[in-house]
Formats: structure tokens, C-alpha cells, sequence
């Protein structure tokens, strides 16, 4: 005959009487699929759970009960506001016997999307996008928040004003006293001078933090990365051959950037469909050791700006 086997966290008391906002668990390996707009794919995510423990004499809570259900997601169905809804409303049912009342959870992934390159047809590459999913269910209210860092090129404009002077004053210096400068000569001239001063760039970053719209079947991820690319205009490639570095050449030069200017882009493009919108972009200088940051949020607005 099997012995029950003994459980201290339903038989012994706390040692002392104080309610927890938040038990469960961190770094849970999970499969989750990602499926809207044509794209579908089974992605590594890590995963941190927790219920609130309110009644102050419950000693533990049944963390194998929420891994149960955090396994389900697991399967092949896709992520959506409304599978991690009844997820979290299911902790909390879980966990009556307990008191609690509210559930969270957090998911990160890199989402993996294949990018074609500019000119070349038929060339592409894969391309990561670092994401951060907070689903919260507290008390009946649920909010459903994505955080998502997109990689861009950024010139500045200050440089490329500066590297424009000493390119004109050579040219002056070439051909102030001639006269008229024959087109041809003048072309000559800029295929090997052109470059004697060239703006620095360096690539960039954008962090997104937004609130996604609960009610969406999906989660409406690549619509945020689509937009904030759109908005910067210089996103990172991946394949690439002479024709397709050139085109990346000539958008840098046609969108020169502070790291200002990107912010505001961003914040911009993302304020017309997003609520709870909050963009940090960071500028890995070339020029300094330093990086150079800068951030914006949406119509809901905090004092005090962003992290130190």
C-alpha cells in the first residue's frame, strides 16, 4: 500500500503572518507560436509566472499547478490576448484555496523574421527581434503589454553638415579660379573626393513598450515592428550584394538622424495606434565611447522621463 506522501505547504502554518504580492516561478522553458499576417512560427520563449498569495497563514502556493497550465501553452495553438486571458484567469481558479485574485506573466522570445533585401530579388535573411510579453490578470481587469527592440542605422546630421563643408571647401579650392567647372571634370572630381570627409553613422536601437489591443485574435507584433522600421526608414539588413549596400548607403543620407529625431519618429508613427506607448532608442556612437539616448511616450504621459 502506497503512503500518502506528505504536504508541509497545505498541513504547516506560515512562520509569520504576512499576505506576498506575487509566488510562482522564473525561466520556464516554453515552445510558443507565433502566428498573424502570413507568419507562423514555433519559437523558444522563457517564461516567469506568479499568483498573489493574500491570505497571510497559507504557507505556500501549488507552483506545480501553475506549471501544468503554463505548459498548455506549449502546444501548437497560437499566442493570442485571448489564450493568455483564460490562462491567467485558470491560475487564479487554481489557486481559490489559496485567496488569490490576481495572475501574471511574462514571456521572452526572440521573434525571427525573414527580411529581403533591398535591390537584389530573391535575396533575404533572417533577422531577430528581442521580445518581451506582460500578460496581467488582477482582480478581473486584464492588460496585455509588449515590449520590442528593433534594430536601425542612424547618421548623424551634424557630421554629415560637417563632412559636406570640407568636401565644398576642397572643391572651391580644385576649381574656384577656373571658371566654369566642365560637368564631366566636376564628376571626375567627385568620384575620388567625395569621401575625403564622411558623417558617421553607427547602428541603433529601439526599445517599445506599448499596450496591445486585448480584444486583437493575435498579438499584432510584426504591425509594431512594421511601423516603427517604416518610421526610422534605415532598419538593419541582413543579405546583402553591392546594389543593396548602396541602396542602405542612400537611405542613411536621406534620413540623418539625432537620436532626438528617431525618438520622436518613433513616438509619433506608434501614438496613432498604440495606448500606453513609451519608446527608448539608444545610439551606440562611433564618434564616442558613450552612447547617446533619448525618450518619448504617447498621449499617456509620466513625469520624470525614462530609467537612468
Amino acid at each position: 500500500m502506497n503512503a500518502v506522501l506528505p504536504d508541509v505547504s497545505v498541513t504547516d502554518s506560515a512562520p509569520a503572518l504576512h499576505p506576498l504580492e506575487w509566488v510562482g516561478m522564473q525561466g520556464i522553458d516554453l515552445p510558443v507560436t507565433v502566428a498573424e499576417g502570413g507568419y507562423q512560427r514555433q519559437l523558444h520563449a522563457r517564461a516567469d509566472v506568479q499568483v498573489d498569495l493574500p491570505l497571510a497563514h497559507i504557507k505556500g502556493i501549488h507552483m506545480s499547478r501553475l506549471y501544468r497550465l503554463l505548459d498548455e501553452v506549449g502546444n501548437e495553438q497560437p499566442l493570442s490576448a485571448g489564450r493568455l486571458r483564460a490562462l491567467l484567469q485558470a491560475m487564479v481558479d487554481s489557486h481559490s484555496d489559496c485567496g488569490s485574485q490576481s495572475a501574471r506573466l511574462r514571456l521572452h522570445f526572440d521573434l525571427l523574421i525573414r527580411r529581403p533585401a533591398l535591390k537584389t530579388p530573391q535575396l533575404s535573411g533572417w533577422k531577430s527581434y528581442p521580445v518581451r510579453l506582460d500578460a496581467l490578470l488582477q482582480q478581473g481587469t486584464f492588460r496585455l503589454n509588449a515590449q520590442i527592440t528593433v534594430g536601425y542605422s542612424s547618421t548623424c546630421p551634424c557630421s554629415a553638415a560637417l563632412s559636406r563643408q570640407i568636401i565644398e571647401q576642397s572643391f572651391s579650392a580644385e576649381f574656384g579660379t577656373s571658371g566654369a567647372v566642365d560637368a564631366a571634370q566636376a564628376a571626375a572630381w567627385l568620384r575620388h573626393n567625395a569621401s575625403l570627409a564622411t558623417p558617421h553613422s553607427q547602428r541603433s536601437e529601439a526599445v517599445i513598450n506599448a499596450e496591445l489591443h486585448s480584444d486583437d485574435a493575435g498579438l499584432g507584433l510584426l504591425g509594431l515592428i512594421d511601423i516603427t522600421e517604416q518610421a526610422i526608414n534605415t532598419p538593419l539588413q541582413t543579405a546583402v550584394k553591392r546594389a543593396d549596400e548602396q541602396a542602405f548607403a542612400e537611405l542613411n543620407g536621406q534620413n540623418l538622424m539625432f537620436v532626438e529625431d528617431a525618438a520622436r519618429h518613433i513616438c509619433t508613427a506608434l501614438g496613432r495606434e498604440y495606448r500606453q506607448l513609451s519608446v527608448h532608442v539608444r545610439h551606440l556612437e562611433s564618434l564616442h565611447p558613450h552612447d547617446a539616448v533619448a525618450w518619448a511616450s504617447g498621449a499617456d504621459r509620466h513625469a520624470g522621463g525614462g530609467p537612468l
